[in-house]
């Protein structure tokens, strides 16, 4: 099985949640998808279950977004491949707080 270690940025609120420094290196099996990282990131850091996806549906909270490569991933498949620079760690997979309020 081949595992990739995938490179995570973490908005500040869950930094300090998870009491880790800015980037979060992951391993992750292939393939590599949105779904298999955050499940490895749950398993990583595993007060971050329930923050970034709804339990038990694993559906992405309203106001989480997801970016690499300079792409909103937000909406795409769960099941989706990553861009080939998240999963050889060259780019990193960006989870981002979404701001609202008028």
């Amino acid at each position: 099985m081949t595992i990739a270690q995938v490179r995570v940025i973490l908005p500040f609120h869950l930094r300090q949640l998870s009491g880790s420094q800015g980037e979060v290196i992951v391993s992750v099996p292939a393939p590599v998808t949105q779904r298999n990282l955050l499940d490895a990131l749950e398993i990583a850091l595993p007060v971050l279950r329930g923050t970034i996806r709804e339990q038990p549906s694993l559906k992405r909270r309203a106001f989480v977004r997801f970016f690499a490569c300079k792409q909103d991933l937000s909406n795409a498949s769960p099941d989706a491949t990553l861009p080939a620079e998240v999963a050889s760690g060259t780019e990193p997979f960006r989870i981002v707080g979404a701001m609202s309020g008028g």
